[in-house]
């Protein structure tokens, strides 16, 4: 719409975000500037906030307010068990469902910098990696060659069971899914 520039800047910066089309991406737009102002300027606060204030762990990875994140510190945890996530919001999901009791390391990319930082965690007591990435043979291989640069120490390489999701028919289930659910089959 000509005359509206501000607008449509604000509809398309919510069409920006993931899962967001262009309706709703209005819809949001619309309901912020002409029926809740109040919560748009707590929103436009709470995200220039985060921006300034939120950082990676720099121990593991995951988001913190800190240099090192609560998790981290948190002596409470098993530092003994090291969950291997593909990004921070890998951890949310484990933590709101308590679901984890141990640390965790973001492996949001493999380079020499970030597999010297995962040696650092192992070397400080780690006995398991359990790497709870996205079935593929990418990651795979990825977990492979993990544990073949870290096979110097006495650890346990697992990984999140993979298979069939409770409630789903076979007829929609994937490939990988369905032959990863057999090769892991267990006796009853």
């Amino acid at each position: 719409m000509r005359g509206l520039e501000k607008f449509n800047k604000l509809v398309d910066a919510f069409e920006k975000l993931p899962t967001v089309g262009r309706k709703s991406a209005l819809r949001f737009a619309y309901h912020l500037v002409l029926n809740d102002t109040f919560s748009a300027m707590k929103l436009s606060n709470a995200i220039e906030s985060a921006i300034k204030s939120i950082r990676k762990c720099e121990r593991c990875g995951a988001l913190s307010e800190h240099e090192i994140c609560d998790i981290c510190l948190d002596e409470r945890r098993d530092g003994a068990k090291i969950c291997v996530v593909e990004s921070a919001k890998d951890i949310f999901i484990l933590e709101e469902h308590k679901l984890f009791d141990g640390k965790y390391f973001v492996l949001c990319n493999l380079d020499e910098t970030t597999l010297e930082q995962l040696e650092k965690i192992v070397k400080e007591g780690a006995k398991e990696l359990i790497f709870a990435l996205t079935p593929s043979l990418a990651n795979d291989a990825l977990i492979m060659y993990i544990e073949d640069k870290l096979k110097m120490y006495a650890l346990q390489f697992t990984k999140i069971a993979q298979g069939v999701p409770t409630g789903v028919h076979l007829e929609n289930v994937d490939m990988l899914s369905l032959s990863k659910a057999l090769e892991a089959r267990t006796k009853i």
